[in-house]
């Protein structure tokens, strides 16, 4: 019989980063990742100063800054007079080594996390393995069954499960976790449009007929996404693709010229967007943590970040519980009340968001009540530094900032790390 004492199921950010905390505290630990490699397109691909922060403790920062990567300081959002752009958030603002945002297709992120964790003996990553359902025993998890790629069925026994197989996640069917969602006004289309030597570099967004866009910049081409009402994809597809490149370049200009680059709606990926939370992230020998215990809104582009900084505490709180053999619900429990307040914030942040600001533009209506309000607000946040500190903050750290368990921590050979020294912060 095959076992472990932490099966990690999904092998995204915050699965990958539990592992290798995990391991590097001598704790065996073994992901589960569906897929046969990293490589997809559309995922979330910002890198927030408290990621580049722990990569620095992990002694990853140096290893890090050599993958491709664009940095973004500021966050601009179509706000002002005739939904011009404004800088609503400089993280130039912020004490370094760590005052931007990092922008990397997280495939090098995962592959990295995946090359520093088979270092330790206790790491396994199985790819093309699924677990498709819970070992349940006198009412506690006691591990998962999988499926390979190739068919091949097996049980899997471990102390404690932990859930990063995001939205989608084989936990959320367990009723006794309770899940509740918040309506969204949108959905997102995810597409790409070459990138052009001279074009602006960093991340920009805009506004047109009942849409927002985001345009991230990834070196030879943008990754574009599009917010529709909620519901509207079939509609807006059948309304032609030539009239929405025409409305995309009227909110984007400067892209006008290669719009037709786009030449099929095959193209254009559709996410359903979603705004949820566990009530209960946890039950004995189970926890959830990241999308899986809460799908975030695209809004300000920290899920990634918030299910990593789930990851650290989760294995700061559980790593002694572990090594020692026997995980409590309190153990489990006290990750939820740790993460959960950070959680709320952020959501509640987000619609907020959708109710006054993305909501009335795909609706057709002036964000913030009127333009003439919309325009006073534009011109506050623009002509203050100090307003824009705030948000600046937020966007980089969150409401609660973590720290890896002191066993998981590294220095680089040779000396400090990419920002100049060892930056806790």
């Amino acid at each position: 019989m095959e076992r472990t004492t932490c099966c990690v199921v999904g092998g995204g950010p915050a699965g990958m980063v539990l592992a290798l905390l995990l391991a590097r505290t001598g704790i065996a630990v073994t992901v589960l990742e569906k897929h046969a490699d990293f490589l997809r397109d559309f995922r979330g691909d910002t890198v927030h100063p408290s990621t580049l922060a722990l990569l620095d403790d992990l002694g990853l920062a140096e290893r890090f800054a050599r993958l491709p990567q664009r940095r973004v300081r500021t966050v601009r959002l179509p706000v002002g007079a005739g939904r011009s752009a404004v800088t609503v958030a400089d993280l130039a603002v912020l004490p370094g080594p760590y005052d931007y945002v990092a922008m990397v297709p997280q495939w090098d992120l995962l592959d990295l996390l995946a090359e520093e964790a088979r270092r330790e003996p206790s790491f396994e990553l199985r790819m093309n393995t699924e677990a498709t359902s819970f070992l349940i025993e006198s009412g506690r998890v006691t591990g998962v069954r999988y499926r390979t790629s190739d068919g091949r069925t097996g049980e899997l026994r471990a102390l404690l499960t932990v859930a990063c197989d995001g939205r989608g996640s084989l936990a959320r069917s367990r009723p006794e976790l309770g899940l509740r969602s918040f309506p969204c006004p949108m959905d997102a289309w995810w597409f790409r449009l070459p990138r052009h030597e001279g074009d602006p570099a960093g991340l920009f967004g805009g506004a047109g007929d009942r849409f927002l866009t985001a345009m991230i910049d990834r070196g030879d081409y943008w990754q574009c996404a599009g917010l529709i009402p909620k519901g509207s994809d079939s509609r807006r597809r059948a309304a032609g693709l030539d009239r929405f490149l025409a409305e995309f370049s009227a909110a984007v200009p400067w892209v006008a010229d290669r719009v037709h680059a786009l030449r099929s709606w095959d193209e254009v990926k559709l996410l359903r967007v979603r705004l949820d939370r566990l009530r209960r992230w946890h039950r004995p020998g189970l926890l959830c943590i990241g999308d899986a215990a809460h799908a975030m809104s695209p809004v300000f582009g920290i899920g990634i970040n918030l299910a990593v900084q789930d990851a650290v505490a989760a294995a700061r709180r559980l790593a002694e519980p572990l090594s020692r053999g026997t995980v409590r619900l309190r153990d489990v429990r006290g990750v939820q009340r740790r993460r959960g307040p950070t959680t709320v914030a952020t959501q509640t942040l987000q619609r907020m968001a959708h109710a006054r600001f993305i909501a009335p533009v795909l609706q057709g209506r002036s964000p913030f009540g009127s333009p003439q309000r919309a325009e006073r607000v534009a011109r506050l946040v623009a002509g203050s530094r100090w307003i824009r500190r705030v948000p600046a903050y937020f966007v980089a750290y969150g409401a609660l900032r973590e720290h890896p368990p002191e066993a998981a921590v590294r220095q680089p050979a040779g000396g400090a790390g990419a920002g100049g020294a060892h930056h806790r912060g």
